[in-house]
């Protein structure tokens, strides 16, 4: 069913790209603005989704990246009744590594007291020889390993997003968005019509809704992730290596393994830097000697979007607009969920679950003055 409605979303990410997804079913007329910026978040992330061994002692985060990880699967049926048969998903499991098994005591306790209200995490078992799972790890390490834990394609799922949205109408537009302090919308200085708008600009967030009055609290954490290939070898089955300290590592289809990543207060400088893929490489290699011969074929780089109280921020900002940004590590973990979040809201209708918890309004200053 169409309605009369405009809306448009601004950032193509994998929360824009969802959000404009999730509108265009809805029936709404949907117009996705964005421009090519280096250091775009999705493209770099890992894609790791095993939201059990975080958030201790936050509820609220916890229940976000797991709805998220959740969501996953109905939104594959989706994307797949609508002609995309790759968003990119696979579930592999992980693996909790360590060098002494006592450091693996406190997370077994944490995923031990969630598994009886997350039965899709699958089964916890200790693993003697990890090796067999992921070769290239040292044989020394004790491990955990859970069975519920998948990895995605960030911009696998995000260019399915994209292009389903597109079939249902979506428009796609490549320009610079801005507000006037009035709060109208122009893209590239020239006025786009719209009935509300939704934010999903990432780490860019703050710097177009300054002059709007507001300050959002939400900046660039700069992520360095390393791209490997370990040629002749089928890497699509392995597990997520989850190490107590150290990169993480995980393996995708064409023998390609990830490695990651930095996390760096470096503001918006989208820089490789010798400090930071030497720091990935070199402990990389200590945890998996087996990739020492790999070859080295790409690197990313990507600016997390973090807030100041570490929480994101998912709700009206004002009359008009809507944020969804602020996932940090977790977009790709919560990002397809948050952008359904962020189209239920901008029709101003209940989301699935209650996000007063992310509520802009917390923290931006100058928000309430954009009340009523």
């Amino acid at each position: 069913m169409q309605r009369d409605i405009s809306i448009v979303v601004v950032g193509s990410g994998i929360v824009g790209a969802s959000a404009a997804y999730h509108l265009s079913l809805l029936g709404v007329a949907v117009t996705l603005v964005d421009r090519p910026t280096a250091g775009e978040a999705t493209s770099a992330g890992a894609g790791i989704l095993c939201p059990w061994v975080d958030h201790e002692g936050d509820d609220d985060w916890f229940r976000l990246a797991l709805d998220g990880t959740r969501y996953y699967d109905r939104l594959v049926e989706s994307l797949v009744e609508d002609g995309e048969h790759d968003a990119g998903h696979t579930r592999t499991g992980a693996l909790l590594v360590a060098d002494l098994p006592g450091e693996l005591a406190g997370v077994e306790s944490l995923l031990r007291s969630r598994q009886g209200s997350a039965p899709d995490m699958g089964t916890i078992s200790t693993v003697d020889r990890p090796e067999d799972l992921f070769p290239p790890l040292r044989p020394d390490l004790a491990a955990l390993h859970i069975e519920g834990p998948a990895r995605v394609d960030g911009r696998a799922v995000r260019d399915a997003l994209l292009r389903a949205a597109a079939r249902h109408g979506a428009r796609m537009v490549t320009g610079t968005a801005s507000f006037t302090a009035a709060g109208a919308l122009l893209v590239d200085g020239s006025p786009l019509e719209a009935d509300a708008v939704v934010v999903a600009a990432g780490a860019w967030t703050g710097e177009l809704c300054r002059p709007l009055g507001l300050e959002i609290p939400v900046g660039a954490r700069r992520g360095q992730i390393v791209h490997a290939e370990v040629p002749g070898t089928d890497t699509s089955g392995w597990p997520i290596v989850l190490p107590r300290r150290g990169p993480y590592l995980l393996g995708f289809p064409g023998s390609r393994v990830v490695l990651g990543a930095t996390v760096e207060d470096a503001g918006f400088d989208a820089r490789v830097t010798v400090g930071g893929i030497g720091e990935v490489l070199a402990t990389g290699v200590e945890l998996a000697p087996g990739l020492a011969a790999a070859t080295l074929v790409e690197t990313r780089v990507g600016f997390r979007p973090v807030t100041a109280d570490g929480l994101p921020l998912i709700g009206p900002l004002t009359d008009r607009v809507v944020l969804a940004t602020g996932l940090g590590a977790y977009g790709l973990t919560a990002g397809p969920y948050a952008g359904l979040l962020a189209a239920h809201l901008t029709l101003r209708e209940a989301p699935p679950s209650d996000m007063s918890a992310f509520s802009p309004r917390r923290t931006v200053r100058g928000a309430e003055r954009q009340e009523g």
